[in-house]
């Protein structure tokens, strides 16, 4: 994108909550200790970013009157984890969406899809005939991950873990604890109650990088020419790779576009830019969204820092552009579920506001606000003096609401299709684990329901929950450091 929040030193030393020179040149009652740390770091990132800040008391300018005044009111928390959550504005109801870690390495590493994860990707669902276990079905299978090498393949039903039934109690501890190693027992469908096969698979954890560009492809229906993408997360160190397909999709002449986001949470706002413009290319430094930000930081800087442009070509690690490769299209197909979030939403909102946006699937997630990561530096950036090296706690709290060029954005979802409540134009109708198909071929009943629609026009009669009422409860990307984070870089 043209444009970013740039937050400069100067800025934040301006904003940051400032002790007096009492307090400064006077001895605390007690020594000062590393959670105290943690916790001022909390409350300081929190009280000058925060969207909710107005909304919360204890981050007011005026909340306390000096820094020995934080540590000791947090004092009475038991946790970092606690102090921030403390902080939060309605979590769970308004704020469903930010969170504290303590391991910041890892979080920057997921970011880019590096995880240590047996590469299977799973969706969770109830059991037909109980509300309390649970199944997971593999979605997909990253390349070279422990569970490829073992013969774990898309559509297979997990139903045990050494042994134990996985219930919606244990079975984030079973499959996404500290327990590196460990056996998947697989069941047959059965209807929606998965029945045990005596399938086994050993697996073991590894750190692997996953290519978000998972199916690139184009596919001939009759006269026509349409590209075909599953992109699986908005990690910038692959958008040259991204670049590299729609120049594959450029030189073949597609008539057509589909983008599959099924499977995609999010990620970077400027990599989520950078598609937009390899979709169009024809509202080349037009506006594609805009951020909200809080009044503290909106006072601060110019308006013009909280739009996001179209931009034209993308920023490279040795700091020259790349001109995007863009396909001038007036129509796009998306393929969403409840697993698509924030960047992914915030793609097909942008766009919709320029040309004919058709999505198929089911109501996605709804995240329509947006984070940076804050750490425990003058300036709360990872690039700031006095990085605290006694710990590796970092924040990731919502500080904007992101728009598309009209103001319009989706809190509730993006809903497809003719059912109640829908938004926007396209087809209802929900993933079934128990007929998954190959991706990228027609046997995966989305992709070819979306093709039938692009080649004849038809929708089909589909209803937006099933005969078997699959409800998913829990997707694998959830367990991963970056979640289903959207975020802003910082140029700083």
């Amino acid at each position: 994108m043209k444009k970013y929040v740039i937050i400069t030193l100067t800025l934040s030393l301006f904003l940051n909550f400032s002790c007096s020179n009492e307090v400064e040149e006077s001895e605390p009652p007690f020594e000062v200790t590393t959670a105290d740390d943690i916790n001022y770091f909390i409350w300081r990132g929190l009280n000058l970013y925060y969207l909710w800040q107005e909304d919360v008391p204890n981050l007011a300018d005026n909340r306390f009157n000096n820094l020995l005044d934080i540590y000791t009111f947090y004092r009475d928390l038991d946790s970092p984890e606690s102090t921030f959550n403390s902080l939060l504005f309605d979590a769970g109801n308004v704020d469903r969406f930010s969170w504290i870690v303590d391991d910041y390495v890892a979080l920057e590493n997921s970011f880019q899809g590096i995880n240590l994860t047996t590469g299977m990707e799973l969706g969770f669902v109830r059991y037909q005939n109980s509300n309390t276990n649970v199944y997971a079905y593999v979605r997909y299978v990253v390349p070279n991950s422990s569970a490829d090498t073992a013969g774990v393949q898309r559509g297979m039903l997990i139903t045990s873990v050494n042994g134990t039934q996985l219930t919606d109690v244990n079975f984030r501890d079973l499959l996404f604890g500290n327990n590196n190693a460990f056996t998947i027992g697989i069941g047959d469908f059965n209807n929606g109650n998965p029945t045990d096969n005596n399938t086994t698979f050993s697996l073991t954890k590894t750190e692997l990088q996953e290519n978000p560009i998972a199916v690139s492809e184009v596919i001939e229906e009759g006269n026509r020419k349409i590209g075909y993408l599953m992109y699986n997360q908005f990690a910038s160190s692959f958008d040259r790779e991204l670049n590299a397909v729609f120049g594959n999709f450029k030189s073949e002449n597609i008539n057509d576009l589909i983008v599959d986001l099924r499977y995609n949470p999010g990620g970077s706002t400027r990599t989520a830019g950078y598609l937009g413009a390899m979709i169009t290319g024809q509202f080349a430094n037009e506006i594609y969204a805009k951020q909200v930000w809080n009044q503290k930081v909106t006072n601060a800087l110019d308006e013009d820092n909280f739009v996001d442009n179209f931009p034209t070509s993308i920023i490279v690690n040795n700091g020259v552009n790349e001109a995007i490769n863009s396909l001038n299209l007036t129509r796009v197909y998306f393929i969403v579920s409840g697993s698509s979030a924030s960047a992914s939403e915030l793609v097909i909102n942008a766009l919709d506001a320029y040309i004919d946006v058709q999505v198929i699937g089911t109501e996605t997630v709804g995240k329509q606000v947006g984070s940076i990561t804050l750490y425990d530096s003058e300036n709360l950036f990872r690039n700031g003096d006095n990085l605290n090296p006694d710990h590796t706690y970092a924040m990731q709290p919502l500080v904007f609401e992101i728009q598309n060029k009209d103001g319009n954005n989706y809190p509730n979802g993006i809903i497809p299709g003719n059912v109640a409540g829908s938004n926007f134009n396209g087809i209802n109708i929900i993933e079934n684990p128990g007929n998954l198909g190959v991706l990228g071929e027609k046997s995966d009943p989305l992709l070819n329901r979306t093709l039938t629609f692009i080649t004849t026009g038809a929708k089909g009669n589909f209803k937006s929950q099933n005969a078997l009422n699959i409800e998913q409860i829990y997707d694998s990307k959830l367990a991963m450091p970056a979640g289903n984070n959207m975020y802003t870089e910082i140029d700083n």
